[in-house]
């Protein structure tokens, strides 16, 4: 089977191409490398993560809803949970609507959303689960491996 090597690239679609550009860029600091019309491309350094904020001129001018087919929300990555209070401490002072740090069994989230309403979360994993993604992320592991692993790995961080 053909392989990718990762996610290069998100598109999302704004109602206001201007709000969602001084959201994106002065909330979670990525730079404008592109106009191209009805839309903008951006880089993040140094996650180096590519985002394209389009405003069709077809579109309906919703706000985004998660309970609607497609997107349910973009997840982006803290370092740990310090990183993850310092986002919510930066949401506090800018007026960010977000829901207070939520632990999980791999880890803990910060869930927010920018001027559209689009769902956005920062995920900070929990050691053994930073660990496991780690070696899966080597390529090293056969699919049968990386589930056996998975199951392992959940049920003994479940029993506490």
């Amino acid at each position: 089977m053909p392989q990718f090597t990762g996610v290069d690239h998100v598109a999302l679609s704004v109602t206001d191409v201007a709000a969602s550009h001084r959201f994106y860029t002065e909330v979670l600091g990525f730079v404008q490398v592109m106009d191209i019309g009805h839309g903008r491309i951006y880089l993040h350094n140094p996650a180096g993560f590519t985002l394209a904020l389009l405003q069709q001129p077809w579109g309906k001018g919703e706000k985004f809803t998660e309970l609607s087919t497609g997107l349910d929300h973009l997840g982006l990555s803290a370092s740990d949970l310090d990183e993850l209070q310092q986002w919510q401490n930066r949401f506090d002072d800018l007026g960010v609507t977000y829901t207070p740090i939520r632990e999980a069994e791999g880890g803990y989230h910060l869930n927010f959303r920018d001027p559209d309403g689009i769902a956005l979360e920062f995920f900070a994993p929990k050691p053994w689960f930073a660990e496991a993604v780690a070696i899966i992320r080597t390529g090293a592991l056969t699919d049968e491996q990386i589930q056996q692993q998975a199951g392992e790995l959940l049920a003994i961080n479940a029993q506490g």
